[in-house]
């Protein structure tokens, strides 16, 4: 078997034993759901009539994106407490001692927490749907979407698999990432107009690929006012493919980087 077949086979086998592992501890299902509920019912009403949107939208509309992303990004942090957790416990010495993949560990946890992505967005759609959201573009674009959305995530859980390595403590690993994920998702345009930011926070959003990927939903969930004015930023005119640029930059750097830790911390 070729090395690309046989990690790619024990990588399968990791995503199975995590995905059994979920449906083993089913609070990781009920959080996992529960969260994402409470999320989008919490921003429709509690923040709903306070945010004022141009005339074409109504904020379930305009809020439904943003969810999406942050839910996804802050899922991405159960990757590090995850192999923080399988480090605490000795799970990464068994898994030394196996002839299988360096790899395999690491693929198959992000495959594994992508699915949980897939979980938290399903939940998410259902329950904005009864609060109002609509997806006003085609069946082709309102996946594209999706895809979108758990791309990103799935990159971002690879930056996080690196935290979880070096940190090693599940709590640290969750204090760590928040410190990071927390401010990139509230300094966007996940729950507010960019307008209303002062200039240089406002710039900052404008760059951050978070905002991105939440323009980019909202175009292709069709949750835009039609006729709107272009944004004067380079990503929100082309969020779709900053958001892509930004996802192929952090697989590139933090694939590797990781996996290349991952094999150093296994070896001690």
């Amino acid at each position: 078997m070729s090395s690309l077949a046989a990690t790619l086979s024990d990588s399968a086998v990791i995503t199975k034993r995590n995905l059994i592992k979920v449906k083993r501890v089913p609070d990781l299902i009920v959080f996992a759901t529960l969260s994402p509920i409470m999320f989008v019912l919490l921003f429709r009403y509690v923040f709903g009539g306070a945010i004022n949107l141009p005339p074409g939208i109504n904020y379930a509309e305009f809020l439904l994106p943003g969810i999406f992303a942050q839910t996804v990004v802050f899922g991405s942090t159960v990757t590090g407490a995850s192999i923080a957790e399988d480090l605490q416990k000795g799970l990464i010495d068994r898994f030394r001692s196996l002839p299988m993949s360096r790899a395999a560990v690491l693929i198959g946890r992000t495959v594994a927490d992508a699915g949980l992505n897939v979980i938290s967005i399903t939940v998410m759609a259902l329950t904005g749907l009864a609060v109002g959201w609509r997806i006003n573009s085609s069946v082709v674009e309102a996946i594209g979407g999706f895809l979108l959305l758990l791309v990103f995530a799935y990159a971002i859980s690879w930056l996080m698999a690196l935290v979880g390595l070096l940190v090693r403590t599940p709590e640290v690993v969750n204090n760590a990432s928040f410190m990071v994920i927390f401010p990139l998702t509230f300094a966007s345009n996940a729950f507010v107009p960019l307008e209303s930011f002062p200039s240089v926070l406002q710039t900052f959003a404008e760059w951050n690929p978070v905002s991105t990927v939440v323009q980019a939903a909202r175009e292709l969930f069709g949750n835009t006012v039609p006729g709107a004015p272009v944004p004067e930023a380079w990503p929100l005119q082309h969020p779709a493919l900053y958001t892509l640029l930004w996802t192929a930059i952090i697989l590139a750097v933090f694939v590797p980087l990781s996996v290349r830790t991952y094999r150093r911390t296994a070896a001690r």
